[in-house]
């Protein structure tokens, strides 16, 4: 393997990571657990 083809891999590892973490942010059943976290400043304790 040279190092044209490690490059590539890395870049297409990075990419569907990318990817994988914009799926799991957008994702509907997630987002009351989103906007609880978002609130957790705020509170008093």
């Amino acid at each position: 393997m040279d190092i044209t083809t490690l490059r590539v891999i890395a870049t297409v590892l990075s990419f569907v990571t990318f990817v994988g973490i914009i799926i799991w942010a957008l994702d509907k059943r997630k987002t009351s657990e989103f906007e609880e976290a978002a609130k957790l400043p705020f509170l008093d304790d």
